[in-house]
Order: structure tokens, then sequence, then C-alpha cells
């Protein structure tokens, strides 16, 4: 079979077309798990978003494909979903698409882990830019543990009980821990 990662491109490859031809864009393939446990998650996108009837769409078209795939022998489970509001970005295709997006990146350095949140400003083949609070920070995609795109959700509704995060941290407000509101 081959190491995971040239069994994840020969299925990102061979359903890439394939759904292309629904309308929408392949957007990630990974493969977890060993032997009869595996997951094979699929995950597709398109501007406006991926409904239920776009997935159930994609499964059916794409199972046949795997199954043709003789990179892929054994068992596994075939997931099939859109990226989410807060999708990882692991590839350098996923940072390209989210220029101008909020992100969080994880990543090493010579001081330790750090986590930068802010702007991915630009990114490349090589790494990305994210413009944080405290400055810029030009960062290798080697170096990233961990990316997504972060989502605000903004305040709450008027009338809401629910305090802000700001708020929340400020001791008014709100009920108290084991009482009733």
């Amino acid at each position: 079979m081959g190491t995971t990662e040239q069994t994840v491109t020969a299925v990102r490859d061979s359903l890439a077309p394939v759904v292309a031809g629904l309308g929408l864009a392949l957007y990630d393939v990974e493969l977890h798990g060993t032997g009869t446990a595996r997951t094979l998650r699929v995950t597709v996108e398109k501007e406006g978003g991926v409904d239920l009837d776009a997935i159930t769409d994609v499964t059916r078209a794409v199972s046949p494909v795997l199954d043709a795939q003789p990179a892929l022998n054994g068992s596994y489970l075939l997931e099939v979903s859109s990226p989410g509001l807060e999708r990882l970005l692991r590839i350098p295709a996923h940072f390209a698409g989210a220029r101008g997006e909020t992100v969080s990146v994880k990543f090493r350095s010579d001081g330790g882990t750090q986590r930068v949140h802010g702007v991915l400003a630009d990114s490349d083949d090589r790494g990305c830019v994210v413009e944080g609070d405290d400055g810029r920070h030009d960062i290798a995609y080697h170096d990233i543990t961990q990316a997504r795109t972060v989502f605000d959700w903004g305040a709450p509704a008027p009338g809401s009980r629910k305090p802000t995060r700001a708020a929340a941290g400020r001791g008014g407000g709100g009920a108290k821990k084991g009482t009733r509101a």
C-alpha cells in the first residue's frame, strides 16, 4: 500500500475530478487509524457552503472510485463533510484560500512552542505571514504544528443573558456559579 502520505495523494488525485464534476472543490483528504479501524475523511467545499444533499451526492459518487483505488486496500470508514466555519489549515493551498481571514497558528520557535492569533496576510509554498497584535510573524510550514481559521461569533443577541467573553471576566453581571438566574 505504501505510506499513508502516498495513499492520501493517490486518493486525492482520483477524487478531485469526481468532486469537481459535482460543482464542488476537494478541500482535503485525511486517512487516520490502522488496520480495520481506519477512517478516510473527505472534505469538500463550494462558494456559499455545502448542504446535506451535496454531501450525499459526493458520498455516492466517490464510493465506486475508492473501491477501485489500488492504493486504498482493506477496510475503512468513509466520512464526507464540509470543512466547517473553523477549518484546519494543513497544506499551502489551504493557507492561500484563507488569506485575509483571522487565524490561530501554533508553531515551534527557538523559545519553544508559540501561538499567534491574527490575520493571515500572505502565504506561499514555503510559509505564511500572520499579522498579530504583537506584530508580524513569518512562519515556515515545517514549523507549524496546528493552524486553523477562527470564526468571529460577534456580540450576543440583544436581550441575551449570556455575557460576552470580555465582560465574563470582569466580575459583574450574570448569575453566580451554583445559583439560578
